[in-house]
């Protein structure tokens, strides 16, 4: 085994495959952390493993009672690298998906480290890090997270530092240094005292710079080099695993360069939206004006008690029942885009009930999962989009999966997966997890024509 990793949503879980399969490892993700024997006996020629998870959502005192366990269980299987991915914009808060919170969690696991790296950048995915600020692609450019106009103004992190190091520092009291891209873009031993410099002072947290591949070469390297002394833990986007393969492509440990076939296509797509991105918004609207089929599901109901809420949605069950049986693609979304009306309603609704506006996410994400495994079950569609970072880990824990592995590429970050079920009807299912900022307006198109 090479790696492991947990993934703080499932949607990045996702990427993460993406980013190892196309490097040439085989590596399945799994809903849960697997039973070891389980493992040994049907898993073992695999490369790795995943973990698909909720924690993005989680406020700090709810990692406390639930990632010890996960960390621990994945110190099982004896990974020389286990990962705790996060989203390549950095998602987080002091108060919600605390990054700061899960290295302070992880130290005591892995306490023989000597730092925890952080690498946030991933150029594939137009995600850069430089000087410790992190930006993000707009289109052709890129653009500081701050001023970034769809991420400053998330409706549960927004992100108002571009500089991650600030970013952590508001999330955790461990001490950060920055490996910045004057130092990476040295070789040899130049590039080795400036890493032994910046170890000396002994920091508990390294944040990398990332620009480009060569960048990422250098950090596998490092990286590759003391996981071999001691198991390593590593937060960050799937950049983490760009490096790693970059890396073991240059030195002939993975194949320079590994192709996938295209899926075949589908006749109709089914996708189930709880995402607020205008990035989401676009796509749904191109879908809307190329034949697709669209069903906005008021957000309100889905706050609503088990027996109430099912009641409220069955006339849009029934509705998208029909459309997908008579050959029609179908969206159901609960908003489009972020200036959307029932994001307002739906987070004052939580606020009179005392919840937090990040409850949403899960709720919602359960009232769509379960329309979607009652339409797949009825309309025996076999392609699914579940788009939403917040939202789809907990829309796909209604579909009684197990695992995913990926068997296309479709764009950079949404790869389609086949879905592993004990339930023979959802068994084979085919899957594409989209978080808010994946793909281009005509994503759905290409899921279902098989990218």
């Amino acid at each position: 085994m090479r790696i492991c990793y947990y993934g703080d949503d499932f949607t990045g879980s996702t990427d993460v495959l993406e980013a190892l399969t196309r490097g040439g490892l085989r590596v399945i993700l799994f809903m849960e952390v697997p039973d070891k024997a389980l493992w040994d006996a049907k898993f073992a020629g695999y490369d790795g493993f995943g973990v698909a998870g909720v924690s993005r959502t989680m406020r700090p005192d709810e990692m406390e009672r639930a990632l010890p366990e996960v960390f621990k269980a994945l110190r099982v299987f004896g990974a020389p690298i286990t990962h705790y991915k996060v989203c390549s914009t950095f998602d987080s808060s002091p108060e919600t998906g605390s990054i700061g919170k899960v290295i302070e969690l992880a130290q005591k696991h892995f306490p023989d480290r000597p730092y925890i790296p952080v690498i946030a950048g991933s150029p594939v995915l137009g995600r850069y890090t430089v000087f410790g600020n992190h930006f993000a692609a707009v289109g052709d450019h890129a653009v500081r997270l701050d001023r970034h106009p769809n991420l400053r103004k998330h409706p549960i992190t927004p992100m108002n530092e571009a500089d991650l190091r600030l970013h952590l520092a508001r999330q955790t009291e461990l001490t950060i240094e920055l490996m910045d891209i004057i130092s990476l873009e040295q070789e040899g031993e130049l590039l080795e005292e400036a890493y032994r410099k910046l170890l000396a002072k002994q920091p508990d947290i390294v944040l990398f710079d990332v620009l480009n591949e060569r960048h990422l070469r250098s950090i596998g390297a490092l990286l590759t080099r003391e996981s071999g002394k001691t198991p390593l833990f590593a937060a960050g986007s799937s950049g983490v695993e760009y490096a790693l393969v970059a890396h073991w492509q240059s030195t002939g440990e993975l194949p320079s360069e590994y192709l996938m076939a295209p899926a075949d296509a589908v006749d109709r797509l089914l996708v189930i939206s709880g995402s607020c991105s205008p990035v989401t918004q676009a796509q749904i609207e191109w879908a809307l004006a190329h034949g697709f089929t669209g069903i906005k599901v008021p957000a309100e109901l889905c706050m609503a008690e088990d027996d109430e809420a099912s009641e409220a949605l069955a006339p849009f069950l029934e509705q998208a029942s029909r459309l997908l049986g008579v050959g029609h693609s179908v969206i159901l979304y609960t908003a489009l885009g972020p200036e959307d009306d029932a994001i307002e309603r739906t987070q004052a609704m939580l606020r009179e009930r005392g919840r937090s506006t990040a409850a949403s996410g899960e709720l919602i994400g359960r009232r769509l999962g379960a329309l979607a495994r009652e339409l797949i079950l009825r309309t025996k569609v076999r392609r699914l989009v579940l788009a939403g970072g917040d939202t789809s880990g907990f829309a796909a824990s209604q579909l009684n999966l197990y695992a995913l592995e990926m068997i296309a590429p479709v764009v950079p970050g949404g790869p389609l997966c086949r879905a592993y079920s004990e339930d023979e009807r959802l068994d084979g299912l085919e899957v594409v997890l989209k978080g808010g900022q994946v793909g281009p307006p005509d994503f759905f198109e290409r899921v279902r024509t098989g990218g």
